[in-house]
């Protein structure tokens, strides 16, 4: 039985079978879990940019029969599915009201792509989800098929207290989500050493010669031995160096990897693959992000 239970689904009203309700389709068949699929219509666009009240309605009807239909036809498919459609002002507080009520541990979502303009006005609803959800959040860009093949957890390699022991959840998640899937784990960190300062010690912003070689031993140490205490095959570690951003699109466009799974706490990390100032990342056809929640 996979680490997920259930699995909630959010569609925009125009978006029928994408990457996301295949990628969460198939990690329920694999394992069994639930699948809610809830298909959110925003009430303020609807009703205040559709005049014609028919217009409104065609579009619900719409969205009902097609939501009737693929309930229907996943549930001949084996499936144990429910679905719904919900009128709301606030997406994102209906989502963890859904979450929290179904009792939902894991949310998929297809990325939204914003455009930059967009972006500095109002803080897209991913960036929130990614916030604000209680669970897992799985936003998916494209995939190659519905069940990953190549997953890889990227840990910051912090020996303090919350921070490694969200590495060992994160790598956890991982290679659950691996074994359920029988897909290869890798493990990705990106050694940033020039913006390592001493003050990250207590001894101002300083950086001495030599400073950052020793960053980077120090790290691949760590690296190495986080790998070594989960079996990870050393052609399955990836430990990157320079701009993380550079490092990870990078990464991505040459591994082919399936899903990234991090830690959620990581918010510039997360910007590189959601958006923000890397926007090229996020237009990566597999640029797929598993952001897990801390457990203390």
């Amino acid at each position: 039985m996979s680490q997920f239970k259930r699995l909630l689904v959010m569609l925009g009203p125009q978006m029928r079978y994408t990457p996301a309700l295949q990628r969460a389709a198939a990690l329920a068949e694999s394992s069994g879990a639930l699948l809610d699929i809830n298909v959110f219509v925003d009430d303020v666009d609807t009703f205040g940019l559709m005049s014609d009240g028919r217009e409104r309605e065609r579009l619900l009807a719409d969205n009902r029969q097609w939501l009737a239909d693929a309930t229907e036809q996943m549930r001949s498919d084996g499936l144990d599915v429910s679905s719904e459609l919900l009128l709301t002002r606030d997406p994102l507080g209906s989502a963890i009201e859904r979450i929290e009520r179904l009792g939902c541990d894991l949310l998929v979502k297809d990325v939204q792509h914003e455009p930059v303009l967009k972006r500095l006005l109002v803080t897209p609803l991913d960036w929130q989800l990614l916030k604000d959800s209680p669970v897992a959040v799985h936003l998916v860009s494209d995939i190659r098929l519905p069940l990953p093949r190549q997953i890889a957890a990227a840990v910051d390699l912090n020996s303090h207290g919350a921070g490694e022991h969200l590495d060992e959840q994160v790598i956890h998640c991982a290679h659950a989500l691996a074994l359920q899937c029988n897909a290869e784990l890798h493990l990705v960190h990106v050694c940033d050493a020039a913006k390592t300062h001493i003050a990250d010690f207590g001894a101002g912003t300083v950086t001495m010669p030599g400073f950052e070689g020793s960053v980077r031993t120090a790290q691949r140490a760590a690296f190495n031995r986080l790998g070594d205490h989960h079996q990870i095959p050393l052609e399955r570690r990836h430990f990157l160096e320079g701009a993380a951003i550079r490092a990870i699109a990078q990464f991505v466009s040459h591994s082919r990897m399936d899903v990234i799974v991090m830690g959620s706490h990581r918010h510039d990390a997360m910007q590189t693959f959601l958006g923000g100032t890397t926007a090229h990342v996020l237009e990566h056809p597999l640029c797929n992000v598993l952001a897990i929640k801390g457990v203390t």
